[in-house]
């Protein structure tokens, strides 16, 4: 037996990348064009991830504009003026809001997965967006016609469809990122919001076998755009135990940038229930230093204080760029961190005798 180390999901995009995602917004490069660059760029991923002996490969989000809105790429009936999300640093996100019905995913993460395995027999690990994240597309004043409850229905249906079809596509893991459900604290931090965030995404879950949920993850992080984040001050532990209701087989969970980990692993383990995994994260992507493996390995032996090994993983924090235009980490410097997470997990495994 091992440590089982995975990346999380999103890595920086080339210049070459980047520019061509521009180009074609601004009209000046064909939809074919476009897709031969991303197909370089996933390639390129996948072959330095598998360099660095990485057990379990990303395709980096290489094809997505971001994580979070991939679903809606040439959806019509989109206005502008959606939920903001502030970060601690002064910039912020904005999401569109939804105008009309009904709510269909206009490109499935399962296209990602298809190409990404075209390059690769090694594992590759599928990132979705929670059907949470997507709940907010929804307008506070309402749709005529389209009641809130028919878009969760719909969008039920549509993000049970993208998990289906990344395990039918064979994804080593299904991960669905619900980094806004510690944000959810912060705008109500009575809880209800993240009550209604994990209603709705286990309403997603429970239409799968306990075989197939064994295939499926978490992950959650306070956000991690342009190094800065949004819900780090919001007190981690109103998070977990709600966090762990979530019926899937693995949690992701961002740890190296929390100030008090030992109190968040207390917390973890208090929930833990068995035949579960979290993955620790070991790895702080908004850090501008390179982690070494030493200091990663000390991290994964005080997390195996709390944890009990068969039941433990590490990943970073987060991904390292999940918006196409963030610049604040290079492509180097998220392939070094990479580096020191397998390295330092591989320490600690010979540490604890494994």
């Amino acid at each position: 037996m091992t440590i089982p180390t995975e990346p999380i999901g999103s890595l920086p995009r080339s210049p070459a990348l980047r520019n061509a995602f521009a180009e074609h917004a601004a009209g000046n490069l064909g939809d074919s064009e476009l897709a031969r660059v991303q197909s370089e760029a996933v390639a390129d991923t996948l072959a330095q991830l598998e360099k660095l002996g990485s057990p379990v490969l990303v395709d980096g989000d290489q094809g997505k504009p971001s994580s979070l809105t991939y679903p809606l790429t040439g959806l019509a009936g989109l206005a502008t003026d959606g939920a903001v999300i502030p970060f601690a640093d002064g910039h912020t996100r904005q999401l569109p809001a939804l105008t009309g019905g009904p709510f269909r995913y206009q490109v499935r993460a399962e296209t990602y997965l298809r190409a990404a395995r075209a390059h690769t027999s090694c594992p590759v690990k599928q990132t979705v967006v929670a059907p949470s994240a997507l709940s907010l597309l929804y307008p506070a004043n309402g749709i005529d016609g389209y009641s809130r409850e028919a878009f969760l229905g719909d969008l039920a249906d549509e993000a049970e469809a993208e998990i289906r079809g990344c395990l039918d596509e064979g994804a080593h893991r299904v991960q669905l990122d619900f980094t806004e459900g510690r944000l959810s604290l912060k705008l109500d931090p009575s809880g209800g919001l993240l009550n209604d965030f994990v209603a709705l995404n286990n309403k997603v879950l429970d239409r799968f076998t306990e075989d197939e949920r064994a295939r499926l993850g978490v992950h959650t992080d306070p956000g991690a755009d342009q190094d800065s984040t949004h819900s780090l001050d919001v007190d981690y532990t109103g998070l977990l135990p709600r966090l762990f209701q979530l019926a899937v087989g693995s949690f992701y969970l961002q740890l190296a940038s929390e100030p008090d980990p030992a109190r968040v692993l207390q917390a973890i383990a208090d929930q833990l229930r068995p035949g579960t995994r979290v993955f620790i994260g070991v790895i702080d992507p908004t850090d501008p230093r390179v982690e070494s493996p030493e200091e990663v390995r000390d991290r994964v032996l005080e997390a195996a204080r709390y944890i009990p090994v068969d039941q433990l993983g590490t990943c970073d924090d987060a991904g390292f760029a999940p918006f196409a235009d963030d610049t604040s980490t290079s492509r180097e410097m998220a392939f070094a961190k990479i580096e020191a997470r397998l390295r330092g997990t591989e320490l600690a495994a010979q540490v604890l005798g494994l």
